[in-house]
C-alpha cells in the first residue's frame, strides 16, 4: 500500500487509554493535543519542553516505563527559525537527535508514536500544493534540522510511527501569529504584513484531532495535516482583524521590507489527500477554523 497504513493500534487490556504528550505542558500544539485526548477519554501525561535533555535517553526510558502510554506524541521542537541560523547545533540536537532517540526507544514497545514536522522542509518553488511524495529541499537551518529528524525516524522503518507535517499554527493557550496581530491591532491603526509567502494556516485543535485519528488508525509514514485552502500572511492577518472587528489597516509589504535572518519559502501549501484516504477526514477551510478561534478567544476582549 502506498501510504504505509496501517499497523494495528495498541490494545487497552486494563480498559484505560493512556497518552503521553511531550511538550504538552506549555506548547501551542501540546496543549491542544491534551484537550483533544482528554475529550476522547485518554488519561494524559505531559512533560514540559525542558523536563529532560534531547540526549537524555535514561530520563526518556524512565518516563516511558512510568507512563506506559498507548499513544506517544512529540511536540518538542526548536522553532526559533531565525535564531537557528546562529544556533545550528542546538536546533539539530532538539529537532534531529530527540526524535531519533525516541524512535529507537519506542521500537520494541507496543505503542504508536507521532512526531511533528513542518512545511519548511520544502523550498517553496512549486506553485501547486506539496504532497508527501515531493522532494524536500529546506532553505533554512530550522528546515534542515526538522528534515534530519524526519529522515532519522524513517530510517528506523518503525511500523508504529507517524510523522505529521503541519504549518502556520494558531490556537489557544500560547502566543501565536493571530494573537500577535490582534494585540498589535488593538493598539495601532495599522500593521504591515508580508504578502509574498503563501501557506496553509492551521488551527491547533483541528491538527490535534486529525493527529489522534491517524494514531488510532495505526498510520505509519509521513502525512500532511493542515486546514484546507491557502493564504499569504497578509490575507491571514486581514481575516483575523476582520473577524475580531478591529479598526486597523493591514498593509501588504514584500518580504524584502521585513528582513529576517533565515530564508523563508515563498509557497508551502500542503496537500492533505493522503490524510483523507487514511482517516476519512477532510480538513475544514482555515477561515472557518480561524473564526472559531477568534470568537472563542477574543469575543470578550
Amino acid at each position: 500500500m502506498t501510504h504505509h497504513a496501517c499497523a494495528a493500534a495498541p490494545s487497552h487490556e486494563d480498559g484505560q487509554k493512556r497518552a503521553l504528550v511531550l511538550g504538552g505542558d506549555g506548547g501551542l500544539l501540546g496543549q491542544a493535543l491534551v484537550r483533544v485526548l482528554e475529550q476522547a477519554g485518554y488519561t494524559v501525561r505531559t512533560t514540559g519542553r525542558n523536563d529532560f535533555g534531547p540526549c537524555d535517553t535514561e530520563a526518556m526510558t524512565e518516563l516511558l516505563d512510568a507512563a506506559q502510554p498507548h499513544l506517544l506524541f512529540n511536540t518538542v521542537a526548536y522553532t526559533q527559525v531565525d535564531q537557528a541560523e546562529d544556533d545550528e547545533d542546538k536546533a539539530f540536537e532538539v529537532n534531529r537527535f530527540l526524535p531519533a532517540a525516541l524512535g529507537r526507544l519506542v521500537a520494541p514497545r507496543p505503542l504508536h508514536f507521532t512526531h511533528f514536522s513542518t512545511d519548511f522542509v520544502f523550498d517553496g518553488k512549486k506553485e501547486t500544493p506539496y504532497s508527501e511524495e515531493d522532494e524536500p529541499a529546506p532553505l533554512s537551518v530550522y528546515g534542515k534540522s526538522k528534515l534530519a529528524g524526519e529522515q532519522a525516524l524513517l530510517q528506523l522503518e518503525l511500523p508504529n510511527c507517524c510523522i505529521v507535517r503541519s504549518a502556520w499554527l494558531f490556537g489557544p493557550g500560547k502566543k501565536n501569529f493571530v494573537k500577535t496581530i490582534l494585540d498589535l491591532c488593538s493598539e495601532r491603526q495599522s500593521v504591515n504584513v508580508v504578502y509574498d509567502q503563501t501557506g496553509s494556516p492551521t488551527y491547533t485543535m483541528d491538527l490535534a484531532a486529525a493527529s489522534l485519528k491517524l494514531a488510532e488508525a495505526g498510520a505509519a509514514g509521513v502525512f500532511h495535516v493542515v486546514n484546507s485552502g491557502s493564504a499569504n500572511w497578509c490575507e491571514f492577518a486581514a481575516e483575523a482583524v476582520r473577524l475580531a472587528q478591529l479598526e486597523c489597516g493591514v498593509n501588504p509589504i514584500p518580504s524584502s521590507e521585513y528582513p529576517q535572518k533565515a530564508k523563508r519559502p515563498a509557497y508551502t501549501v500542503l496537500d492533505t489527500a493522503k490524510l483523507t484516504r487514511v482517516t476519512g477526514i477532510t480538513p475544514r477551510p482555515w477561515p472557518k477554523a480561524l473564526a472559531d478561534y477568534v470568537f472563542s478567544e477574543f469575543a470578550d476582549d
